[in-house]
């Protein structure tokens, strides 16, 4: 997994936890505004509902494109680790010492 991949997946998990707070935000306010009447008010409040149901599905379906990816990239990292222990006891014990010469330098 390259790097390029690994800040796609950061920037998509934060676009998503930024999509749900507007989508809460934006049900809030539907429901604050139920009391309105008139015919604008009722066909705004139609077309946000709409939206919303589009964007929530749209969010489910990153959702499950993130689990998938996740799930892909741990099943190809056990794969690697069973094929290859004693690398993956050397990189994890590098990043290890790596880890803690950098807390050590705080």
């Amino acid at each position: 997994m390259g790097d390029q991949e690994m800040t796609t997946d950061v920037t998509r998990e934060k676009l998503i936890a930024d999509f749900k707070v507007v989508i809460a935000d934006a049900e809030e306010l539907l429901k604050a505004t139920a009391a309105q009447t008139g015919d604008k008010a009722a066909e705004m409040r139609e077309k946000a509902t709409e939206h919303l149901k589009r964007a929530k599905l749209r969010l489910m379906e990153e959702q499950d494109k993130m689990l998938a990816r996740t799930k892909e990239v741990a099943g190809a990292t056990d794969d690697y680790v069973h094929d290859h222990p004693w690398q993956a006891v050397g990189v994890a014990a590098g990043v290890g010492l790596l880890i803690g010469l950098l807390i050590g330098r705080r």
